[in-house]
């Protein structure tokens, strides 16, 4: 019998801060996803001028509040990362007018 997964919402918390929101089958994809793919892309990306991690920056994979599943659903509708991983960011982004990437 072929059973599909069903996706899961996770926030991602820098520093204990709510940054990002994505989609995984599990957890630990999720935490893979952020080790490998978004620890590069946070480094580059500024919100009100502040790098979202660096070097010293503690990472937190957790399930996704509602409020947090909410604006996932709503924004990543029009939003798309380039390899096809929907990612919704909870912070202002310096020179992004939305919060989706």
């Amino acid at each position: 019998m072929n059973q599909q997964l069903s996706l899961s919402t996770f926030t991602i918390e820098i520093d204990r801060q709510p940054v990002l929101v994505l989609q995984a089958k599990w957890q630990r994809e999720a935490e893979e996803i952020c080790q490998e793919w978004l620890q590069t892309n946070l480094t580059a990306l500024k919100s009100n001028g502040v790098p979202l991690c660096d070097a010293k920056s503690e990472a937190l994979v957790r399930l996704a509040h509602r409020d947090e599943r909410a604006r996932y659903r709503e924004a990543s509708e029009t939003s798309r990362s380039p390899d096809d991983i929907k990612v919704v960011y909870l912070v202002e982004l310096d020179g992004s007018p939305s919060a989706g990437l």
